[in-house]
């Protein structure tokens, strides 16, 4: 059988040891594959004027299959002031890469699972009702609609006239209308029904294959009618195929109170993707922060898998990394579960959950230490020990 190809697309800052890191692991525990590296971050914006070169895209429309690292995304002028002379004032924007890489595949579906490990000192713990503590087991994964919504794109600041003109028809429009154009600016919130029935459908099959009792809408259809109302409508549609699963919606807000009072109580949370966004992070906080947290971005013909954490460009400098690689490691199980090669996941996991529940060998975060080369010295391990510790517990 011949060997798999990954694209491996480290990315900027800690990107670049997570993905390194992680394709080692992967070797030691048996996946053979061909790694081809691809381009992707903010070097390429700085010196080309597109963080996501055509060259990349065509290695994945041939390969179908990424494993990524990490990006760095800043503010549109100060993007623009970080080209090179030769592309200053040429009309370069800066767009985000990822989200480049989710609208170009159509890359609809998000996953992100957010479950605790047992022992990780970083798990959420509450006081019970005998004054004691108690720590509930959290098993959520959140599907997130990856292309649509606020991270579509559609936004203006000074709208032109033909847009005002049209926006204009709306009547709530009128608490706008002292407002010079070029002191507005707007960003939509586009769902449409299809994207919506995908998401929708994809969450309640994965509850029915992994024993989820609730799909969990997580929305504000109370105010944000149109869209978030859709989104719901779709949900109430999908579960009729799964009258098993209950069917549960909350608003965001809310949600966000009641994830750290009964985080146990919830299971599949499909949500848009701004509170997709919102709502995973959240859950990741539960489970250790996002030291922990993988996601992935699935279409019809790609699938990319990032950890959900960024750049963190404050660390990558640092002569000897201190990045917690268990989200990257989680990720590449991700990826190993899509094509099939579940045993290896389950092995990989196994070996994390191993060297978690011993708590011998503990990255900086574990050990609740602050974010410095001086944790090394305090007792932690640096991210090349914490790949050598699963490495070693591998069965």
């Amino acid at each position: 059988m011949s060997k798999r190809t990954i694209v491996t697309m480290p990315g900027d800052g800690i990107g670049n040891i997570a993905t390194s890191e992680a394709v080692r692991l992967l070797d030691a525990a048996g996946f053979e594959a061909n790694y081809v590296h691809a381009d992707i971050g903010w070097e390429f914006w700085k010196s080309e004027g597109n963080p996501l070169p055509q060259r990349t895209l065509d290695l994945l429309e041939e390969h179908g299959i990424a494993l990524f690292g990490a990006i760095t995304s800043k503010p549109r002028d100060a993007a623009a002031a970080e080209l090179v002379p030769a592309l200053q004032g040429k009309g370069h924007v800066y767009y985000s890469p990822i989200v480049g890489l989710r609208q170009h595949f159509n890359l609809d579906i998000s996953i992100r699972p957010c479950r605790s490990f047992p022992g990780n000192p970083l798990n959420f713990v509450r006081r019970g009702a005998d004054g004691g503590l108690d720590e509930p087991k959290v098993d959520v994964v959140i599907f997130r609609q990856n292309t649509e919504g606020l991270y579509g794109g559609v936004e203006w600041t000074n709208p032109p006239k033909h847009v005002r003109d049209a926006l204009e028809t709306h009547p709530k429009m009128k608490n706008f209308a002292d407002t010079p154009s070029e002191d507005l600016a707007i960003s939509t919130r586009i769902f449409t029904r299809n994207a919506c029935r995908r998401i929708t459908r994809r969450a309640f099959e994965y509850a029915d294959k992994f024993g989820y009792k609730s799909v969990t809408v997580c929305e504000k259809p109370n105010v944000i009618r149109e869209t978030s109302g859709m989104m719901l409508f779709e949900a109430r549609e999908a579960q009729k195929a799964y009258p098993h699963i209950q069917l549960w919606d909350t608003n965001i807000d809310a949600q966000m109170m009641w994830l750290t009072k009964n985080p146990e109580d919830y299971g599949v949370i499909v949500a848009g993707n701004m509170f997709g966004d919102i709502i995973s992070d959240g859950f990741a906080g539960l489970v250790g922060g996002l030291g922990f947290a993988a996601s992935a971005n699935i279409g019809d013909t790609c699938a990319v898998f990032e950890p959900t954490h960024g750049s963190a460009p404050k660390y990558a400098d640092y002569e000897v990394s201190i990045v917690n690689p268990i989200a990257m490691f989680n990720t590449a199980c991700m990826m190993l579960d899509h094509i099939g090669e579940t045993d290896l996941s389950k092995r990989i996991t196994a070996a994390v959950s191993k060297v978690v529940i011993e708590g011998k060998v503990r990255s900086y975060d574990m050990s609740k230490l602050r974010g410095s080369p001086a944790a090394l010295d305090n007792g932690a391990a640096s991210t090349i020990q914490m790949t050598d510790a699963v490495i070693a517990a591998l069965d």
